[in-house]
């Protein structure tokens, strides 16, 4: 059935007010009780044209909806979500070269304080409107909270917190003096490659495993330090990892020196190890040498009986004197 606008419905009140005043009974007093009860009819069906309305025109009453959350809560959610998507964009921009807790560091602590203001009302109840149970436990699914922990996580996994100061307001001294060390051999590599053709065999990057030697030396030697010192840390239950920055930029130079130019930097502890090795292995032809020079056959002296001897000297004074 088609719907009826709202102007049918008074044109249907109006008919059934004549329709009453026809059929009044003849009389003044009659008349007028008549009159009052169709205006009473009349006042009832007027209070009950929206309901009239929406069962006319085939639609159902509104549900109530679910209550919104105040203003202040979704403020604090607001920025939560902005600030999720600034160190997600950081995270994304950031993954290759690997250089996490250098530039996210700030969008990450400022994420970790927007957290704390929403968790700071949980379990509160002197508040009338805790903004923490609304948005961290009011479901299943928890976004928020699932959010934060992958952000937590993230950062714990690329041990950032062993590039930055104590209250993560900026790289530590060692990080500084690595990544200074660092930009420095990339430098020398760049230099020392301008008019050269790129190529992979051993003679071609003469130059700048020569003139990078040093600089490649210094920056590999502090790396081994830092692991060191982590290692001795890592006992107090910290991890035994440097942080994805510091690895990621050694990994990237190791690889260019090695493969791309193929340097290699002499040990220090070379000779000793030759020697060590070569006595080693002249040991035990030293050892059967010495033991032949040393070592004399024994000649088998034959012991007569006495009286094979006392009979051959017999003989040989028969022999004497015959």
């Amino acid at each position: 059935m088609a719907p009826l606008p709202g102007f049918h419905l008074r044109l249907l009140l109006l008919l059934l007010l004549l329709l009453v005043l026809l059929l009044l009974p003849p009389g003044p007093a009659a008349g007028l009780q008549a009159l009052g009860e169709a205006a009473e009819m009349a006042a009832g069906l007027r209070a009950g044209l929206p309901e009239l309305e929406l069962v006319l025109t085939g639609l159902e009453p509104p549900e109530l909806e679910p209550p919104e959350l105040e203003p202040e809560c979704r403020r604090l959610l607001a920025a939560f979500a902005e600030g999720s998507a600034a160190l997600s964009g950081c995270l994304a921009r950031r993954a290759r070269p690997v250089r996490l807790c250098q530039a996210c560091r700030g969008q990450y602590r400022s994420l970790l304080g927007r957290y704390r203001d929403i968790a700071r009302a949980l379990g509160n109840s002197s508040e009338s409107h805790n903004c923490a149970k609304s948005i961290l436990t009011s479901d299943r699914l928890q976004i928020v909270v699932t959010l934060s922990e992958f952000f937590n996580e993230t950062w714990e996994t690329a041990n950032c917190a062993n590039c930055l100061k104590n209250n993560s307001e900026g790289l530590s001294n060692s990080t500084v003096e690595f990544l200074d060390l660092f930009n420095k051999s990339l430098t020398c590599f760049e230099h020392n490659l301008q008019g050269q053709a790129i190529d992979v065999s051993p003679n071609n990057y003469t130059e700048v495993c020569k003139n990078c030697n040093g600089t490649y030396k210094m920056l590999n030697d502090l790396y081994n330090n830092l692991q060191k010192l982590n290692r001795h840390g890592s006992e107090s239950g910290h991890s035994a990892h440097l942080c994805i920055d510091v690895e990621d930029a050694m990994n990237i130079t190791r690889k260019l020196w090695s493969r791309t130019f193929n340097c290699s930097v002499p040990c220090s502890d070379t000779v000793p190890v030759i020697a060590v090795s070569s006595f080693i292995l002249f040991l035990p032809v030293v050892f059967y040498l010495s033991s032949f020079l040393h070592s004399k056959q024994k000649k088998r002296i034959l012991i007569l009986p006495k009286r094979i001897q006392s009979n051959a000297s017999l003989v040989n004074i028969q022999e004497k004197y015959s």
